[in-house]
């Protein structure tokens, strides 16, 4: 009589149990999603694959992750096209499901196996998935998992690239004001990472959009909403103050428009905005080069412009503060009268 059957059955290779988080995200299918009683079911299958999976990259208490185990589950991964399940099936899955998705996703996009980014080269030719996700901004449920997921996009310049050059981005004008604060925050930070992580990149797509990218940008400086109008100046800031970014700069500082939004800004009944809006002034009237619209409109406020600054005043003690608003004193009193 045999016992075979009593024997264990033979362990599933790491290939196998990546095809196994294939096969249990397939099955949230219409047909599933129909079925209460086979939604559940399939998702208990997928919570625990998905688990797994997420132990074999990144190791769990008791256990390191095997680097030859890593390298079998990212090229499986890639080879059959488990990312793309995981941007389509994320919406339907539980909380923790998709904590491990972010993990997995994170993991396999940032782990080289010998010389190669699996993961990096896999969405360079899969781009529909980052416009998948930022459309996920519109689903409170999971828009934090899919803000993570697009900043680990954001850390690799060729990613980063086609996502500003997407119009897709153009929706990002639109989420960082959206009602619910912690979407509208988390997509702000996706932004703002799209717009400063890599400098050669946001060059090329801010000389190349620029009049559509700030007329959308003015936009969220006029916002009623104090936190876009705080956030959206201080990211203006960054961006003109980077040295990469100087004849983009020169380009914002030289149009009256601007000015006269920063001089609105600077009026503003919130301290932190005015103070926010300074950083951005200063650079209008500070510019050795300033454009004739430009100082005819110093001119023409020379008065009030006085005034302001000297009763502007930040809460804390700070010596640059200080020397910068006593030169724009000094360059807003020496501009030459107006003749009428």
């Amino acid at each position: 009589m045999s016992f075979s059957f009593f024997k264990q059955l033979k362990p599933k290779t790491p290939a196998e149990l990546v095809r196994q988080v294939k096969d249990s995200l397939s099955s949230l299918d219409t047909k599933t999603m129909g079925d209460t009683r086979l939604l559940e079911k399939s998702l208990e299958e997928v919570d625990k694959s998905i688990k797994v999976m997420k132990d074999l990259l990144l190791g769990d208490t008791d256990t390191e992750p095997n680097a030859e185990v890593v390298a079998e589950v990212i090229q499986e991964a890639c080879k059959i096209d488990v990312l793309e399940l995981i941007v389509q099936k994320i919406p339907t899955l539980d909380w923790e499901a998709r904590k491990d998705c972010v993990h997995i996703w994170c993991a396999v996009l940032r782990i080289k196996v010998g010389a190669v980014q699996y993961g990096l080269e896999y969405l360079e030719s899969h781009t529909e998935l980052l416009d998948y996700l930022v459309l996920c901004y519109e689903n409170k449920e999971v828009a934090l998992n899919c803000g993570t997921m697009l900043r680990e996009c954001a850390r690799y310049p060729t990613l980063a690239k086609y996502m500003l050059e997407s119009v897709s981005f153009e929706m990002f004008f639109k989420f960082v004001e959206t009602p619910n604060f912690d979407v509208a925050s988390d997509a702000f930070a996706t932004f703002k990472e799209l717009l400063t992580r890599h400098n050669s990149v946001v060059v090329a797509y801010l000389t190349s959009r620029y009049a559509s990218f700030f007329a959308n940008f003015d936009k969220l400086l006029r916002s009623t909403n104090y936190v876009t109008r705080r956030q959206s100046l201080k990211l203006l800031s960054d961006i003109l103050l980077e040295r990469s970014n100087s004849a983009i700069m020169m380009l914002y500082i030289s149009d009256v428009r601007n000015l006269r939004v920063m001089m609105t800004l600077i009026s503003d009944p919130s301290k932190n905005i005015q103070a926010s809006a300074f950083h951005v002034f200063k650079v209008f009237v500070a510019n050795p080069q300033k454009p004739p619209q430009i100082i005819n409109i110093l001119a023409k406020n020379r008065e009030r412009l006085l005034r302001f600054l000297d009763n502007f005043h930040i809460d804390k003690e700070d010596e640059q503060f200080d020397e910068e608003k006593e030169l724009l004193v000094k360059e807003i009193e020496g501009l030459p009268s107006l003749t009428s």
